[in-house]
């Protein structure tokens, strides 16, 4: 399956946007939510080809958001890559079984973001 509709999920606008210029400047269409709760809400109803999540955000965390959206059926088949500042090995260990596809430790670069991107 061809990556064409990716939604990010992130509290910090400043990366939203540099995530979302990255994708668009690849031709990737880019939804974005500020929260796990939207993400989620978003997921269902958009149907995007990929997610990248966030992981600190408030109320519900992108871990949390992240075993939502792979353990329902209805969006379970759409791939998430977390993206944090969060960088412990416990932490890629975690995120990657609430489901995570990937693990990218923030600041991340154009170029491996759309190796993961092309990869999947």
């Amino acid at each position: 399956m061809a990556i064409k509709n990716v939604l990010v999920v992130d509290d910090s606008a400043t990366d939203t946007h540099l995530l979302s210029e990255m994708l668009k400047k690849h031709g990737y269409s880019v939804s974005t939510a500020a929260n796990g709760e939207e993400g989620i809400a978003k997921a269902k109803k958009e149907k995007p080809d990929l997610i990248l999540m966030d992981i600190v955000m408030p109320g519900m965390s992108g871990f949390e958001a992240t075993r939502s959206i792979t353990k329902d059926p209805e969006t379970s088949s759409i791939p998430v890559i977390i993206c944090s500042t969060k960088g412990q090995e416990t932490d890629k260990a975690w995120g990657l079984r609430q489901g995570a596809k990937d693990y990218l430790v923030k600041p991340i670069t154009e170029k491996l973001l759309i190796e993961k991107l092309k990869a999947l």
